[in-house]
Formats: C-alpha cells, structure tokens, sequence
C-alpha cells in the first residue's frame, strides 16, 4: 500500500516517528511492505485546521528518501505530495501521531485533522491519529500499534465524504481495545494577554485557559478517559442547521420574527 503520512507538529516529531516506525514493520496484504512517503511541515503547526498557503510558494526540501520537510500548512503536505512528490495517488493518508488531544470540538482547530479532511476531500481514504494527553510524558507506541495492526480494516471503515479520527490514550500497551464512538462537545474558557510594546502594537497572546467536556456516554472523550482507543467517522462537509421545510423559502418565509426594526425618515 503506498501511504501518505503527514502531521501538524512537524517534521522531526516522535509521533510521526513512532508511526513510521510501525508501519515499516507491517507488510501489506500481497506479502509487500508499504510504501511510506512522508511530506510533513518544518516546524510546529498546531491549530491552524484547514489553512493553506496561497499566493506566495511553499518550498519542499528532501531530507531523505521519501522522507521531505515542507514550509507550508498540513494541508499544504497533502497538496504539494498529491500533484507534485508522489507519481501516484496515495492509497491512504494517515496524520500523526498528534501529541495532545483531537477530541470533540477540537476537530475543528486541529492541523492533524485538517490534513486528514483534505485528503478525504480528495477522495483518498484518509486517518487522523492522536495522542490523546495534555501533558508528558507523551507515549505514542499503543496508538502506532493500532494503526499498523488494522490497518487494512480501517482504510475499509473509510467512507467518501469522511475521515476516520483515532484518539488513543498515552500509553505503550500494544493490546489496548477500541470503540466506536461519536465527536463530543467541548466548552473552552481561553484566556489571553495583552501588552503594549513600545512600537505602539498591543502584543496579545493566548494563555493557558480551561475547557469542558459534555458527559456523553458514546462521546470520544469519554472513551479514552475509560482506557480505551476512540474511533469516529467525521464528516468532512458542513451541513446546514436549519429546518429542512425552510430549503427554497425567501428569507422573511421562514417564521423568524426580526427583534427589531429600523425606522428611517418620513
């Protein structure tokens, strides 16, 4: 199987590494070893979901065989390796090891996903794997041995218009189990910190805040805090929110009562 891997914590990281590492011992199904090819950013870019770079280039630079550092986003990686570094279309796209968490609402910042939604965009079978802990010390080798272990039965859990998300506890435990779970629902309480520098910019930074979990019996979160690897199909489309009777109304059709009205001249 040729395989993509790419990531959003950076090219030199040890959960990229530990699942390189394991997927090297694996042979595919035809008795072959997989073609790993890794496009992955040169430095840390957490956080930046689905951001790509447009209008200025994105440089490349081979590190080693199959092994390049790209200056751009995650999704840059899947990009750039899918028209320019790989001859052939992957046959799968796996992001990670993240280190830390994308559970829930974190789906929607994570870079791990991002590279992940893209490749689904794509239309190639697509994982995100992450770690699932928010201090080390940081153990990949129990979410590395899922992946390579069923490999082949999670690239056929892939459906178009989705992509699988794995979230592991940090552990080395080879044999820990998995489940299927749904997304669940994060509350954030970010804070931030500002200050004025003497060039007469106020330099703001996000601090450390604290965040919520819904308690949701087949929620992801939950899963991992049990012990266990979640599993989720995402999807990759945005879908609407509004009553479906609403579809083709022109708005003012629809029942919503505005709150307030502007008055202009007589």
């Amino acid at each position: 199987m040729r395989i993509l891997l790419t990531n959003d914590d950076g090219i030199n990281s040890e959960g990229l590494d530990a699942l390189v590492e394991a997927l090297s011992e694996v042979d595919s199904a035809e008795g072959k070893a997989h073609e790993l090819i890794v496009v992955a950013p040169d430095g840390e870019r957490s956080g930046i979901s689905n951001a790509m770079t447009l209008k200025l280039p994105t440089k490349l630079r081979k590190i080693s065989e199959n092994r390049y550092s790209c200056s751009g986003t995650p999704v840059d990686c899947v990009i750039v390796a899918g028209l320019n570094v790989l001859k052939n279309r992957p046959d799968l796209v796996i992001s990670g090891i993240n280190r830390g968490p994308n559970l829930g609402t974190d789906i929607i910042y994570s870079g791990t996903c991002g590279a992940a939604r893209q490749a689904a965009l794509s239309g190639v079978p697509a994982i995100a794997v992450s770690c699932a802990s928010l201090v080390p010390p940081f153990e990949y080798g129990a979410c590395a041995s899922f992946v390579a272990s069923n490999l082949e039965a999670l690239k056929s859990a892939w459906m178009p218009g989705c992509f699988v998300n794995i979230n592991g506890p940090s552990s080395s435990d080879p044999g820990l189990k998995a489940k299927w779970t749904i997304p669940g629902r994060n509350h954030y309480f970010d804070n931030i910190k500002c200050f004025d520098g003497e060039d007469n910019y106020t330099y703001c930074f996000l601090s450390d805040g604290k965040h919520e979990r819904e308690k949701e019996g087949s929620a992801d979160h939950q899963a991992v805090a049990e012990g266990f690897i979640a599993i989720s199909l995402v999807d990759i489309h945005p879908a609407s929110a509004h009553p479906q009777e609403w579809n083709g109304r022109l708005f003012g059709q629809t029942g919503i009562v505005s709150s307030s009205r502007v008055e202009t001249g007589p």
